[in-house]
């Protein structure tokens, strides 16, 4: 983080007195090459944890610190400084900031929630589980949901032989799947709600999709959880005794009024238009988003001030999740500046093949707004994908929500059902992977996890592309 940081100073500091110059960074000019640091970053992430895990763990910030700097840098020096200056800023305040605010104060608040009692992982649990944070997370948001049961999760499985499946189908259906009813549930339909989109149009647009796949996805756990649980009984020590029960107890229940006051907060900011508007190198920054994200990073210390100390240590709370997830985020939000700036270009950008794919398509439009929306959401992350595709859809939130309700249906479901398919397709994907991690599970790597993501979500998906889109 302190490389961005730094970053962020030079850029600024040297464009203080020509900020107001800053030209829009111009999509149409540029060409797929600029895309080459996302790729980068995607594939050092990737490959990272798996190829030179001792390097990538020390020095994971130093490596999206390069990549971010390959992506601003040629910016600054083919365009100039100011151009750059402003894009970088854009990213800054538009796009990262909000979203790993928000992040942030659900990881604290999530994390002082301290679920105790012995729990075996068995198949009935282990579905009990995932299934009432797929229920939650639409309320609660995806991370807030994840970090309350992600911990008691690990616990219960720990004695397993066999526990990355579990971490698996939670990332998908209780990071992802399980917040498309909500815009708090998942920053996509939060992006769409500041966008204009009534807050219960997801709920009364996407309730049966999404019982849908979650219920194909829950069937197809239980199946394989049972088979995992046979294979770690044939090679468990003969005589191992049980796990002796417990009750289950709640500590921490102040937390629960602060994830009421985090969903008050983002409702209330949503609502209220100040009419007071800061320019910040070309970006617009309204009185009522710094006051909402003021909001939730005391939200956030209030969390820490009204916890015991006791309660974050007995969940095995600690910073590296949320900070690995800040800095690779702040890597991956830089390098997609010129990816981002081509897509807005439309036909004239060098991706302009997309949105020609949709309007030649011999599949109705909704079909290739689910797939494109998706399958770029998996790898771009969700909320800009979904933003992208918004705009190419017309961008009109009121014909979105009635007329072109399908296409609104379409992008939203592939941005929130296909931001499972990678590690990096959803913030909280990313973070729990962190958890499990540390806790000792051994998870699929980057491309392992795409591979059993894909299996999974797969048969659902055409289901609900055949059912719903067709």
């Amino acid at each position: 983080m302190q490389q961005f940081r730094a970053l962020l100073l030079v850029l600024v500091a040297s464009i203080v007195p020509t900020a107001a110059h800053a030209a829009a960074l111009d999509g149409t000019a540029l060409r797929w090459p600029w895309a080459l640091p996302f790729i980068g970053i995607l594939l050092t992430i990737a490959a990272g944890p798996l190829l030179f895990p001792q390097l990538w763990h020390r020095h994971y910030g130093k490596l999206a610190f390069v990549w971010g700097a390959l992506a601003i840098v040629p910016i600054a020096a083919l365009y100039d400084v100011p151009t750059a200056a402003a894009a970088f800023v854009h990213a800054l305040f538009a796009e990262y900031l909000s979203f790993i605010v928000l992040l942030f104060t659900l990881y604290v608040v999530a994390g002082g929630i301290l679920v105790t009692g012995e729990l075996r992982g068995t198949p009935l649990v282990n579905t009990a589980i995932i299934a009432f944070g797929t229920l939650i997370a639409s309320i609660v948001g995806t991370t807030g949901a994840a970090m309350i049961l992600i911990r008691p999760l690990l616990r219960a499985n720990a004695n397993r032989q066999h526990n990355a499946h579990v971490v698996v189908f939670f990332i998908i259906l209780v990071a992802n799947v399980g917040g498309s009813l909500s815009p708090i549930g998942d920053p996509p339909l939060f992006v769409g709600f500041l966008r204009g989109v009534d807050f219960f149009w997801p709920v009364q647009n996407l309730w049966l999709p999404t019982a849908l796949l979650a219920g194909i996805v829950l069937m197809m756990f239980v199946i394989v959880d049972i088979w995992f649980q046979r294979k770690d009984r044939r090679v468990a020590l003969i005589g191992e005794p049980p796990l002796p029960p417990g009750r289950l107890s709640v500590h921490g229940n102040i937390n629960f009024l602060l994830l009421a006051a985090v969903i008050g907060t983002i409702l209330i900011a949503s609502q209220w238009k100040s009419g007071i508007v800061f320019d910040v190198l070309g970006t617009k920054v309204e009185l009522q988003e710094l006051i909402r994200d003021g909001t939730l990073i005391a939200i956030a210390i209030l969390s820490l001030v009204l916890t015991p100390n006791e309660h974050r240590e007995s969940n095995g709370f600690t910073w590296e999740p949320i900070r690995e997830v800040a800095i690779l985020f702040a890597g991956i939000f830089t390098c997609i500046i010129p990816v981002l700036a081509m897509l807005q270009a439309g036909k004239a950008g060098a991706f302009g093949w997309l949105p020609q794919l949709i309007d030649d398509s011999v599949v109705p439009n909704e079909v290739a707004y689910f797939w494109l929306t998706g399958m770029l959401s998996a790898f771009l992350d969700n909320a800009p994908t979904y933003l992208v595709f918004f705009e190419l859809a017309g961008g009109d939130s009121q014909m979105l929500m009635t007329k072109l309700a399908p296409t609104l249906a379409a992008i939203s479901m592939g941005a929130v059902y296909m931001g499972a398919l990678t590690y990096i397709g959803n913030a909280p994907n990313l973070m729990i992977y962190a958890l499990a991690e540390e806790r000792g599970v051994k998870m699929p790597s980057f491309v392992g996890y795409m591979l059993w993501a894909s299996l999974i979500l797969l048969p659902g998906l055409l289901l609900i592309t055949f059912v719903f889109l067709v």
